[in-house]
């Protein structure tokens, strides 16, 4: 039997946690940012597979685009007169989706938010997520310490995900600059800095061509970039095709965030260095068993101890360990992606 970490071993754990039955006639909803990102293909997968175990009439919707906050709304407004008793949302705009939670809400709804905290956190019910500081925070200090000395003089592109600068983006784009070294401005935001080492932020929607744009303009800014930071592993599959175009692709290291299949892929054939891997599956399955909970006896679903959100684990993964920063190795990556 093949070892696993303390991390996969806890994750193993959640997952096999009993489901318990929700009652007759109950219905959930699953809000994503879009219908096309693995991420949140797998999300409406572990959704589903755990409706249709528990009883559970669940309908999925999601944004056009990743920002698309219009059709979020919308979705809530649906779910609200279709009478459901459960929403799980990961938010396009996590500030200007908040009035509409709210009216979920007061028409008596549990309102789960899945990845993305909502500003402010505690509009939703609950969060159900990786730690995301954690994940920024694991690759930065993965790549200072593969640097080493070198992490002094590092030249930084920052690409992140929208200017609207969602939660889950701050988190993780925080979490690198603090795992890498650099003093953070506010916390709450991104692009405040001041450390010479940043080249600058550049946004790619999450995916691959917003991620070769990206890269491009930032190396127009510094073609000396060494080290790059995206969002998620599309954005760096685009950066890695910019780098390489311009002949750049074996001496710039490249860190992300997700966990893919597609993604651990490339961290397997050197695109990636490392990624933090986290788990959507276990997300929204956790969160379909919080509504049945919620829709059987009105329990709402309570944080992971010193935290103010439901943590559902995460793990950096990487052929390359660095001393001093915890890491599983690719196969057992591959073992936990999804997509």
């Amino acid at each position: 039997m093949k070892t696993i970490t303390a991390t996969s071993a806890i994750l193993l754990a959640c997952l096999s946690t009993g489901a318990y039955a929700a009652g007759d006639d109950v219905g959930a909803c699953i809000i994503t940012k879009t219908d096309t990102n693995p991420f949140f293909v797998k999300m409406r997968e572990g959704a589903a597979a755990k409706a249709a175990e528990l009883g559970i009439e669940l309908n999925a919707y999601a944004g056009k685009v990743d920002g698309d906050n219009e059709s979020q709304v919308n979705a809530i407004e649906t779910c609200i007169a279709n009478g459901a008793k459960g929403i799980l949302l990961t938010a396009s705009s996590t500030s200007a989706i908040v009035p509409a939670v709210e009216q979920a809400r007061a028409a008596g709804i549990l309102v789960i938010a899945l990845d993305t905290p909502l500003d402010p956190i505690e509009a939703a019910d609950m969060t159900f997520a990786t730690d995301n500081f954690l994940a920024g925070e694991l690759i930065g200090q993965w790549a200072a310490a593969t640097l080493g000395d070198a992490a002094k003089d590092a030249k930084i592109a920052m690409l992140d995900l929208d200017v609207s600068q969602p939660t889950v983006g701050v988190m993780r784009d925080q979490g690198f600059l603090k795992g890498f070294g650099i003093e953070l401005g506010d916390p709450m935001k991104w692009g405040d800095e001041s450390d010479p080492r940043i080249v600058g932020h550049d946004v790619t929607q999450g995916n691959e061509e917003g991620g070769r744009k990206a890269m491009e303009n930032l190396l127009a800014t510094d073609p000396f970039v060494n080290v790059v930071y995206t969002i998620n592993e599309p954005a760096a599959a685009g950066a890695y095709e910019a780098l390489k175009s311009v002949g750049r692709e074996n001496d710039v290291l490249i860190v992300s965030v997700d966990g893919g299949c597609p993604g651990v892929a490339n961290v397997e054939a050197g695109v990636i260095g490392a990624t933090s891997q986290q788990y959507p599956l276990l997300m929204a399955s956790k969160g379909i068993e919080a509504i049945a909970a919620f829709a059987r006896d009105g329990t709402v679903p309570a944080a992971t101890e010193g935290k103010d959100f439901f943590d559902t684990g995460v793990a950096l993964v990487t052929d390359k360990p660095a001393e001093g920063v915890e890491s599983i190795p690719v196969a057992d990556g591959k073992d936990l992606c999804w997509g």
